[in-house]
């Protein structure tokens, strides 16, 4: 594949072609861990990786420059993997089939995972780079940062003296992020009994929504797969008796749901049951989901749910809220509490929901948590709780913040904007293992990320890296 970029991020799209085609899902980085621990090795920087797969590489500062502060340059190895229906790729085995238009790379019918692979080919082009300028540098890659950030929570960091932090997890260029949303994963469970079929037994599937990532999508009106298919059964429930035979929707917690399918037991013919599907879908506004689609056909399933387990699967389902919840007072257009119904799975016996909840007030988190609880008690649900991480509070006083607005305006002749998100970062969780971390997050423009749309802007990675390069040598 031909990128057509600048010499000097010629290495930078080379090491990120190299990070796609080794596979790194999240729960699958020993592959990636170990690239990173070969590389280490190859051009003689001490290392040190764990049982987590994170690694950490450090290199000396370049002639003139050791007397600098150290400097953290981090950022994840795992990402989101999504695909198009029907496409055949295997995440766990197979690298991503990339493509370049001479604009973006983007991957055919997956996730491109530059969130956050392009963090971690620009980090390595500076490692390997002889010739930079840079003060003493400590390359931090984590693990499973997009399943709750399971990395960064368990990573050793009691050596490492720097209280400087450049993360590059950010995907829109010209914003400096220096707060974010702390978030809990809540994993829901229905036991489920099952009874024969004895009515007509139809697969209903929703699809070609836009999905989004959770946080920074969460308020852009796109519409939740999961959600919609439970509106869906709790609208034919009040006109027919029906059974739930399985729900299955989404494929990641923090990404918004593209397709949800359902299998009902109902005491009716198709002809009724698609009427009634256009009747419930014509009353919600999907204008902007343009690839929206549904389909009814006939199934092939001999067992449902019983009654109160359907009861309680579809009370449960239409019952949790997803969304935004508050906005925030005085930033303009900020979330600061939301939840999103990630994945809904049928399953030994069980219906599994997980809802990612986001807040940047940990007391709206865990009263939002509570609420989900005491909705899964009403329905003989169980929950447990996990992958939680911390807010990343707004310092006041950043002599990193202000070292790199200056320097992006002497370089492009604008401030930057200083943002804080809703979105989840792993700052807030090494600034708890660091005492007095300063930290800002930015970088390059990632379109559509956490869906089969991503795509990364080439230009806008050839100024950030320059941008980062050039930060460097004033720290």
């Amino acid at each position: 594949m031909n990128i057509p970029c600048q010499i000097k991020t010629k290495d930078v799209f080379e090491y990120f072609v190299e990070i796609c085609s080794i596979p790194h899902g999240s729960g699958n980085t020993k592959q990636i861990s170990d690239f990173c621990v070969e590389f280490a090795i190859r051009h003689g920087l001490k290392y040190r990786q764990d049982e987590y797969n994170n690694v950490i590489i450090s290199k000396p500062a370049s002639p003139g420059y050791s007397a600098h502060p150290n400097v953290i340059l981090q950022g994840h190895l795992d990402m989101v993997c999504e695909k198009q229906s029907g496409c055949d790729i295997d995440f766990k085995n197979e690298g991503l089939r990339l493509r370049c238009d001479g604009t973006y790379i983007f991957a055919d019918e997956t996730t491109l995972g530059a969130d956050d692979g392009i963090a971690v080919a620009m980090i390595l082009a500076i490692l390997a780079d002889k010739a930079a300028v840079h003060p003493p540098l400590t390359a931090v890659f984590t693990t499973d940062e997009e399943v709750g950030m399971t990395g960064a929570a368990n990573i050793d960091l009691t050596d490492i003296k720097s209280k400087i932090l450049i993360n590059i997890d950010s995907e829109e260029e010209g914003i400096l992020t220096v707060s974010c949303a702390g978030g809990s994963k809540c994993e829901i469970s229905i036991p489920v009994k099952y009874t024969s079929c004895k009515n007509n037994v139809f697969d209903i599937c929703v699809s070609g929504l836009m999905g989004g990532h959770s946080g920074t999508e969460i308020n852009s009106g796109r519409f939740n797969a999961n959600v919609l298919m439970a509106g869906l059964l709790a609208f034919l429930k009040e006109k027919h008796n029906i059974r739930v035979c399985c729900v299955n929707g989404g494929s990641k917690d923090n990404a918004i749901a593209r397709e949800c399918s359902a299998s009902i037991e109902i005491d009716s013919d198709m002809d009724t049951v698609c009427s009634f599907c256009k009747s419930y879908f014509s009353g919600i506004d999907l204008k902007n989901e343009k690839d929206f689609n549904f389909k009814v056909s006939e199934s092939n399933k001999i067992n449902s749910f019983d009654d109160k387990t359907s009861n309680c699967v579809i009370g449960f389902l239409s019952s949790v809220p997803n969304g935004v919840i508050k906005m925030n007072d005085n930033l303009k257009d900020l979330v600061q509490t939301s939840l999103n119904l990630g994945r809904v799975r049928c399953k030994d016996n069980k219906l599994y929901a997980v809802v990612s909840v986001r807040s940047s007030v940990d007391e709206e988190k865990e009263e939002l948590v509570f609420r989900l609880r005491e909705i899964a008690d009403k329905f003989c649900a169980t929950m447990k709780v996990s992958g939680e991480y911390p807010a990343w509070e707004y310092k006041h006083e950043s002599r990193l913040r202000n070292i790199m607005t200056r320097v992006y305006e002497n370089m492009f002749f604008v401030k930057p904007q200083i943002k804080a998100i809703h979105a989840g970062l792993e700052c807030g969780l090494l600034c708890g293992k660091i005492s007095g971390l300063d930290a800002v997050s930015f970088g390059p423009d990632i379109l559509d990320i956490h869906t089969p749309q991503e795509r990364l802007d080439i230009k806008s990675v050839e100024r950030m890296y320059d941008y980062l390069i050039n930060v460097l040598k004033e720290l």
